[in-house]
């Protein structure tokens, strides 16, 4: 099959369904077309800003690059070229600070360092890469939650893709979630949140949470991880890797997790590394069949579903998804405060069956003709027009899973998040076109 390509640039309509007339957007990544130099779209929604390399670190942008979404319902349509790793941005009644630091390398605002510049503002991202093969967007909650996002896709032959997002009120549900949830099992979920003069502001992640403070959750997954590891001490686990490698089976022997004949090992996990997916015995090794196995089994523990099913991911259910009192509750919580219950809110949430349901909220095509995201959660629905079966979400890890890695929290390195990891990761593994 001929290689598709999409047209050089992509118009992009952002909708202001906040109550705020003060919303403004921001446009990063990696120009593709221009040797990936660093990009920014500045505040006319069509020129492109390529920053130098500045002296020191630290340094002011060059140019302004807050998009203003004016009064409540308005759409403002920008232009954008092939980006790779882009990042889509908004803040509520403030504008965001980035800053350069030699490279150029950019220095993004940070949800979990205090003396960030950003920290006390309302502001959240959803991602994307627009390459000459498609465009692929998602929603990720992986490290926070605070503003609704909800995207609508539609292509060249007025087809069209929704991810809902959550209603105006989402984050204080998800709150009021976290709390109800202390207040059974006292574990810390209401240190994940975070407020501003008594306002809700964002809900970190566990992952997110445990770098802030590293003893959260210590020891909260211990009861579940010894049941499983005595459970398949005497019984097999099967995981379709979903690649070449097909179905590997694996079993407890000496404290140790065998699979596939030495081709993966796992020694017990602590919370950290379940819900990171990316430490102790999770860390990445490059190597795709262990990594992929790590994918499923990490997404296996953070549903906590090892112990009611023994073949993952082919033979799980949603609707059983969460249903251990120890398991991930924010990603829990989090799901079901989404209208479709879609969003990244673990860095393997798009582990599924073969031809299963989509979890991640992400959408994507080869013949973007628009791309329509709304900030706010106004008029939020579950349904926006005609799905295109030919685009639905692509069978997890048939290429191999990227993983992911801590944030540089002092935002200080130009570094990625975790959620920008993951996602890079999945674009590596997204079929062609």
């Amino acid at each position: 099959m001929p290689q598709n390509d999409t047209a050089t640039t992509l118009n992009i309509a952002l909708q202001n369904q906040t109550s705020s007339s003060n919303v403004n957007a921001y446009i990063t990544g990696q120009a593709i077309d221009n040797n990936n130099a660093l990009f920014l779209l500045q505040s006319d929604g069509k020129t492109a800003y390529y920053p130098t390399s500045p002296s020191g670190t630290m340094a002011a942008l060059g140019a302004d690059c807050a998009i203003p979404l004016g009064a409540p319902g308005n759409t403002v349509t920008v232009t954008i070229p092939h980006l790779a790793g882009a990042r889509l941005w908004f803040v509520r009644d403030d504008t965001l600070t980035f800053y350069l630091n030699p490279g150029p390398a950019l220095v993004e605002p940070s949800s979990s360092n205090t003396a960030d510049a950003n920290y006390n503002k309302y502001w959240d991202f959803c991602e994307f890469t627009y390459n000459s093969s498609q465009l692929y967007v998602n929603i990720s909650y992986v490290d926070f939650v605070s503003l609704p996002i909800s995207l609508t896709l539609t292509n060249t032959s007025n087809q069209t893709q929704h991810v809902s997002g959550m209603a105006s009120n989402g984050l204080d549900t998800i709150c009021s979630g976290l709390n109800d949830q202390q207040s059974k099992d006292n574990a810390g979920w209401n240190q994940l949140i975070v407020q501003n003069n008594g306002a809700n502001l964002r809900a970190n992640s566990p992952n997110t949470g445990i770098s802030i403070n590293n003893s959260l959750f210590s020891g909260y997954y211990q009861p579940y991880v010894d049941q499983v590891w005595s459970q398949y001490t005497n019984s097999t686990l099967t995981i379709n890797t979903q690649i070449d490698s097909g179905n590997v089976t694996g079993q407890v022997s000496n404290d140790t997790f065998n699979f596939g004949n030495g081709a993966a090992t796992y020694t017990k996990p602590s919370a950290a590394d379940i819900f990171s997916c990316s430490s102790g015995p999770f860390a990445a090794t490059g190597n795709q069949e262990k990594d992929d196995i790590t994918a499923r089994l990490t997404a296996a523990f953070n549903r906590s579903t090892l112990l009611t099913n023994s073949n993952t991911p082919e033979g799980e259910d949603a609707s059983k998804y969460y249903q251990n009192a120890i398991t991930n509750h924010y990603a829990r919580i989090v799901h079901a405060a989404n209208l479709d219950g879609r969003g990244y809110t673990f860095p393997y949430d798009d582990v599924a069956p073969s031809n299963g349901a989509d979890q991640s909220g992400s959408i994507h095509d080869p013949n973007p003709q628009l791309l329509t995201v709304a900030v706010g959660g106004g008029n939020a629905s579950t349904s926006a027009g005609t799905k295109n079966p030919s685009t639905a979400a692509p069978q997890t890890g048939k290429k191999t899973s990227g993983g992911s890695s801590n944030d540089n929290k002092n935002g200080k390195s130009g570094g990625s998040s975790s959620k920008q990891n993951v996602f890079m990761g999945l674009i590596k593994r997204l079929p062609c076109f």
